[in-house]
């Protein structure tokens, strides 16, 4: 079930899509083994401009908007998870997009774009993710730059990836509002290193991370937005995360029912499909529902963006719901597949690892929830933080 798109949004999905099925999708199980996705495909990603979905036209990117990078990434996301964690809109081009200066653009933004370098968001650590607050990497001005100081866990693409958009703290006294600084940080930075990669449950293959910062030497030049100003600019990327979260939740989704029911019609038992039986089309038709409902709500707040209308409560009501939905629609389709939807390397059994990721990244589930409810409470003039 589609819906109506620009033409040249409709050309994007084909596009991506026949990506995805001819050089993407046979090496979906050597992703999985291997934890990595090979050096051809992310070239042939590279010469598609599939790494600057979320970079302006006049920087090397496709300036397709939320609503073709959204698109885009559905498509992306009907493979292995980790491809649509590589191969992306990032955050920290778009960071660099929305909040940097014109110098920083120009610099950054199109070896970003031809992917020639990859990048990644440096927030979470042992003590911060969800609370930003917790952030204790500090940064210490010293002359004409920055002394960063600290570590950053399960950073996506991070073993990888060239350019870092790193959080830190610059006045410990002002905390998250005025004490958090945005810096662009590059690999070859004195000071900072990479540690060995995570092995995670699912996305295998996202060059997951840990970032550290030992006496790590940033140019002052590279301050993204005001000193201080960190928390206004993380504000202004994540409700563009939290999209690009739901996208690949839909994505899977979609791909999960697809696989649903191809074998809803192939498998029998006692003589017939199991497509025939109550109890499958049941799921069948609940999986279908909530994959309808999702893309609605994706592409009305990938609209509202391009429009440039803010739409905080929307995209964290899509991530809430996408994430949610797609946890419910894996599960139901490894439960159609029955014995085989438990054993590798089924796709859905695949698939069932990766979604679970969604509700996560980007902020969980629950603080989604909080972040909804304070903007309801808030027009009813209470106002309340998201940790409470």
């Amino acid at each position: 079930m589609m819906f109506p798109l620009p033409e040249e949004i409709e050309l994007l999905r084909k596009t991506v899509r026949a990506f995805v099925e001819k050089e993407a999708e046979p090496l979906a199980e050597q992703i999985e083994r291997d934890a990595r996705i090979p050096s051809i495909l992310l070239k042939k990603a590279a010469e598609m401009g599939l790494f600057g979905l979320s970079i302006p036209p006049e920087y090397g990117g496709t300036g397709f908007g939320e609503l073709g990078s959204v698109v885009a990434l559905e498509e992306l996301s009907r493979t292995n998870g980790a491809v649509s964690m590589v191969i992306c809109p990032t955050a920290p081009a778009a960071t660099i997009a929305l909040a940097g200066t014109e110098e920083q653009k120009q610099q950054y933004l199109p070896p970003l774009a031809r992917g020639e370098r990859l990048a990644s968001f440096c927030l979470t650590e042992p003590t911060a993710g969800s609370d930003a607050t917790g952030i204790r990497t500090s940064a210490v001005r010293k002359g004409d730059r920055y002394i960063l100081n600290g570590s950053k866990l399960y950073i996506s693409r991070a073993a990888i990836a060239g350019t870092f958009i790193v959080t830190a703290v610059t006045d410990p006294a002002r905390k998250a509002k005025g004490g958090i600084t945005v810096f662009i940080v590059e690999r070859e930075f004195p000071g900072f290193s990479v540690g060995s990669k995570d092995d995670e449950m699912g996305l295998r293959g996202s060059e997951s991370a840990e970032v550290v910062f030992q006496d790590c030497e940033v140019p002052a030049a590279n301050v993204v937005g005001a000193v201080g100003g960190g928390f206004d600019v993380m504000r202004k990327i994540l409700d563009r995360a939290r999209l690009w979260a739901a996208a690949r939740a839909v994505g899977a989704s979609q791909r999960i029912l697809e696989l649903s029911l191809q074998y809803a019609v192939t498998r029998e038992q006692f003589g017939k499909p199991i497509g025939a039986f109550q109890a499958v089309r049941l799921k069948l038709a609940d999986m279908a529902t909530l994959l309808h409902a999702g893309r609605l709500m994706l592409y009305q707040t990938a609209r509202k963006i391009d429009q440039g209308e803010e739409a905080v409560q929307e995209a964290s009501m899509a991530k809430l719901f996408s994430s949610e939905a797609a946890g419910q629609i894996a599960d139901m389709g490894v439960q159609i597949h029955g014995a085989m939807g438990f054993m590798k390397p089924t796709p859905v059994e695949r698939f069932y690892r990766d979604v679970r990721a969604y509700r996560i990244l980007d902020g969980t589930s629950d603080i989604q929830r909080l972040i909804i409810a304070g903007k309801l409470l808030r027009s009813y003039g209470l106002k309340v933080a998201v940790g409470e």
